[in-house]
């Protein structure tokens, strides 16, 4: 399989100084999505920023995984309302014209 667009998660726990056991929580209480690769583990480059906002929300401001998991879920609902707004102004701004 293709490892390019995947990060080790030993390296990532490394880098970002998390405890592994940390990531594997996220990852039984579903807030990301570990690939696994054989008997490695990796963390898909494009959720990169996600991970990070979680590990501040953590670490910085200690939240507890329930309430990163509800954190995650209200910030997903607003950039869809967000989307749906910028569809529907969209769609105004043909008629104004």
């Amino acid at each position: 399989m293709d490892t390019r667009n995947l990060i080790p998660v030993q390296q990532f726990c490394e880098k970002y100084e998390i405890e592994f056991s940390f990531i594997n929580s996220l990852n039984d209480y579903g807030l990301i999505e570990i690939t696994y690769i054989e008997k490695d583990q990796f963390i898909e480059l494009e959720k990169l920023h996600e991970i990070e906002r979680i590990i501040r929300l953590h670490e910085d401001l200690g939240v507890n995984l329930e309430g990163i998991d509800i954190i995650t879920n209200l910030m997903q609902k607003i950039r869809n309302l967000q989307d749906e707004i910028n569809l529907i102004q969209n769609r105004l701004n043909i008629y104004e014209d």
